[in-house]
């Protein structure tokens, strides 16, 4: 298996790529972004906290001790003395530390129910709990700190997986199939426990739609592709080529014969060119597109302009001239 090194480097490596793409998309605070970033750092080495004597373990199992400390300390702060909260503060933290380390390693199984992908889903919501409740983030914050804990763990697990194959010696090592499991069909004790754990957590997990819907949306991912590469020039040096994108060329427009898919405006013939066409639609002031019917402007018909007199020949000093008739 890949060692404590190799999971806190690739993991660091993955959770930064994820924390660059949350930056880009700029759909959290920057304050936010520190302890999502962690959450996928502590995913990517926490599968080996069933390994007693590992640092994961040892770290676990101390940062717990602090957390809960402290909660009883805040929690019970006015009720008790101060040497009774030192008390209360340094039991707790050592009763987690070395007492609760002390329980589970007697249960766990190295590579066992920890190594799985049930285990993925459960320390998944437990992470989406712990954003929600403890740091008090919003609900769709929640989840995308689950997200990086869930990629992180499973980073773990396949890279657990990838040095199970023994490349120079072209075989498979006994640990191989041990890692990226659904379950631990070999302690089904502790299978069923995590199954049961699990669902308990998924009826009490923080709403995911906002989550998703943010996620799913076209615009997100239309800007981030936008934001893939530079426009201009590499690191403000090296100028990017922009030759192909800036002088595609354009088809120009290709006019149908007459009679082909268009009807002649205007009266022209067949074979002669088209007038320019008109439209019986008309833009309102509010952009209605109220058509200009006999109704708005009234038609300009033989009867709508008073009609002349008929002309008559007169003759004036010899010269003729026509007038309308009386």
């Amino acid at each position: 298996m890949a060692n404590f090194t190799t999971h806190i480097a690739v993991g660091t490596v993955v959770s930064g790529a994820l924390a660059t793409l949350t930056l880009a998309a700029n759909v959290i605070p920057h304050e936010s972004l520190v302890a999502l970033t962690l959450a996928g750092v502590l995913g990517s080495v926490l599968p080996d906290i069933d390994l007693k004597d590992s640092r994961p373990s040892r770290a676990m199992f101390a940062g717990l001790g602090i957390l809960f400390s402290f909660v009883v300390l805040f929690s019970c702060a006015g009720k008790y003395s101060i040497v009774e909260l030192w008390i209360m503060w340094l039991g707790t933290l050592v009763g987690i530390r070395y007492g609760a380390h002390a329980i589970f390693h007697r249960i766990a199984v190295h590579r066992g129910i920890w190594h799985s992908l049930l285990a993925t889903v459960f320390v998944t919501l437990l992470t989406a709990l712990a954003f929600k409740y403890i740091l008090g983030e919003p609900d769709a914050i929640a989840w995308l700190g689950a997200g990086f804990m869930a990629i992180g763990y499973l980073t773990h697990l396949t890279l657990d997986e990838i040095y199970s194959v023994d490349v120079m010696d072209t075989r498979l090592k006994a640990s191989f199939g041990t890692a990226l499991k659904l379950i631990d069909v070999h302690n089904w004790q502790h299978s069923a426990a995590m199954a049961v754990a699990t669902v308990g957590l998924a009826a009490i997990a923080p709403p995911h739609q906002d989550f998703f819907a943010a996620l799913t949306a076209k615009n997100l991912w239309v800007g981030l592709e936008a934001k893939l590469l530079p426009r201009d020039a590499w690191f403000g040096i090296v100028q990017v080529n922009r030759h192909l994108a800036q002088t595609s060329p354009q088809t120009p427009p290709q006019t149908p014969p007459p009679g082909v898919g268009t009807l002649p405006v205007g009266g022209a013939a067949p074979g002669q060119a088209a007038g320019p066409a008109t439209s019986t639609q008309a833009t309102g002031p509010l952009g209605g597109g109220a058509p200009l019917t006999s109704g708005g402007l009234a038609p300009l018909t033989t009867g709508s302009l008073p009609a002349r007199a008929p002309f008559k020949t007169i003759a004036v000093d010899g010269a003729t001239a026509d007038s309308p008739a009386r």
